[in-house]
């Protein structure tokens, strides 16, 4: 077939610009590729820098803003009281009471036998004793916050600042804005890690969050955002259920 069409018509000749168009096709077409490109180009760039400016390890969202959300809660709480009121359930079983007064009186009780605290401060911190007066005097600033209790902490023993800044949220009467601090401050320690929604063992739903221990172990923390408050405390050998934790009117009987 191909030979008759050349004996009737003869080759077929291009036309006199048809090499030129078809140049300005494939050009067009290069030029249409890399334009695409340099499109391409500025956003990755942007991912990138975004990516790189993200501290690792950092709680993310919603992690991050539910512990800032915890933060605003607790800024806004009140404290007061004639003592400091701290009620724990201990891996299922054990119930403890605390109550320490503003000058610094203590009592404990377990299973409802009530003992008055003596030669040593009911609060520590990895270990050594902490006085109301100190805790009182924490700055509220995050940073300086975080500053003052890694100074607090013994040589060696930079592994607990995470857990010592957790230690002010519910074991120890802190004054709101240190509450605040501690909490903004472990949204910006890169060991702290979200778990997402959880409930305790009485079935309180909150937001669990995790961080390492020089032991090696885990603790756990499920906290309410709303109220800010600790609803327990798991480190993969023992529990803590807190049932209550502020100021109250009601001493010990």
């Amino acid at each position: 077939m191909d030979e008759l069409i050349r004996e009737l018509y003869g080759k077929p000749q291009p036309g006199p610009h048809a090499q030129t168009r078809v140049w300005r096709r494939v050009t067009a077409r290069r030029r249409r590729r890399r334009l695409s490109w340099l499109a391409v180009v500025p956003a990755l760039a942007a991912a990138l820098a975004l990516f790189l400016l993200i501290p690792r390890g950092q709680p993310m969202e919603p992690g991050r803003q539910i512990l800032l959300t915890a933060a605003t809660s607790a800024a806004s709480a009140t404290s007061r009281g004639t003592y400091w009121h701290v009620k724990k359930l201990h891996d299922g079983a054990r119930e403890t009471e605390l109550w320490v007064t503003r000058q610094g009186r203590a009592w404990t009780a377990e299973q409802g036998r009530v003992t008055r605290v003596t030669g040593r401060s009911p609060f520590s911190m990895a270990g050594r004793d902490l006085t109301y007066d100190q805790i009182q005097a924490l700055p509220a600033d995050p940073g300086e916050l975080r500053e003052r209790v890694a100074a607090m902490l013994p040589a060696g023993s930079e592994g607990l600042l995470a857990d010592a800044l957790s230690g002010l949220l519910w074991t120890k009467p802190s004054p709101p804005g240190v509450r605040a601090a501690a909490y903004r401050a472990l949204a910006d320690l890169p060991e702290v890690r979200y778990l997402g929604p959880a409930t305790d063992e009485r079935g309180r739903a909150g937001s669990a969050f995790s961080f390492g221990l020089p032991s090696g172990s885990r603790r756990t923390l499920i906290i309410d955002p709303g109220t800010s408050q600790v609803l327990s405390s798991e480190d993969g050998t023992r529990s803590e259920l807190v049932l209550v934790a502020g100021w109250t009117d009601e001493g010990p009987r």
